[in-house]
């Protein structure tokens, strides 16, 4: 087991995971609460990675982010070094790929709140902010806590992006998916097997998590 691997894909699924909870629960409030026209283009655009090849996203982000791009040369010398196979970098990228799996659940779970609630809600004087916080998100947690668990599990397992933005450098960039694949192409089977296994168990004890939630509330019921 490269330990390694396992501690930065966690760190980065974690890092990711907070990214796109705090991007994802007002952008999913805005949908459910605002009247504008342009909501099917944001969702569209923000559900753009459930369809787009992981690769073709990882090439125009290395492209972006690189040093022959005026955005790229910026953000280098802000930085002091290029995002470009660094793990900054994978953030950026694992929170774009996986951003539809943030949203799209916030926004099942907030258009579930009763129309009746919200206006009621209008009429007392509460703004976005407080609707929000004391309406949709109580009444969602379920919807909140598969965001979460859903982006984690997903910034996990990705390759493609990964494989493109950051390459396989070790301690920096390089995470299970990678070791993986490196293991396949080495015909070492046995580590393969190995980290085959950590990847399943992080993801199904994840779901368990998920799926064991409303059995604990309708046991207590």
């Amino acid at each position: 087991m490269d330990w390694q691997a396992l501690g930065l894909t966690l760190r980065l699924a974690t890092v990711t995971m907070g990214i796109l909870l705090l991007i994802a629960i007002p952008f999913a409030a805005w949908i459910r609460l605002s009247g504008s026209r342009i909501r099917a283009l944001a969702q569209a655009v923000a559900a753009l990675p459930l369809v787009l090849p992981p690769t073709v996203l990882g090439y125009y982000l290395l492209v972006l982010l690189g040093n022959r791009t005026v955005p790229g040369r910026a953000i280098a010398a802000l930085l002091g070094h290029p995002l470009a196979f660094s793990f900054a970098g994978l953030v950026v990228g694992s929170a774009l790929y996986s951003m539809p799996f943030a949203i799209q659940p916030l926004v099942a779970g907030f258009s579930s709140v009763p129309e009746e609630m919200i206006d009621a809600a209008r009429l007392l004087g509460a703004g976005p902010l407080r609707i929000t916080t004391e309406i949709l998100l109580p009444l969602a947690g379920r919807s909140l806590l598969t965001a979460g668990l859903l982006s984690f599990l997903h910034t996990v397992g990705e390759f493609g992006v990964v494989l493109m933005l950051g390459g396989d450098i070790p301690g920096a960039t390089r995470t299970l998916s990678i070791v993986l694949f490196d293991q396949v192409q080495d015909f070492n089977q046995q580590a393969a097997n190995q980290t085959s296994l950590a990847l399943l168990a992080i993801s199904l004890t994840a779901l368990l998590v998920l799926y064991a939630r409303p059995a604990r509330a309708g046991a207590h019921d």
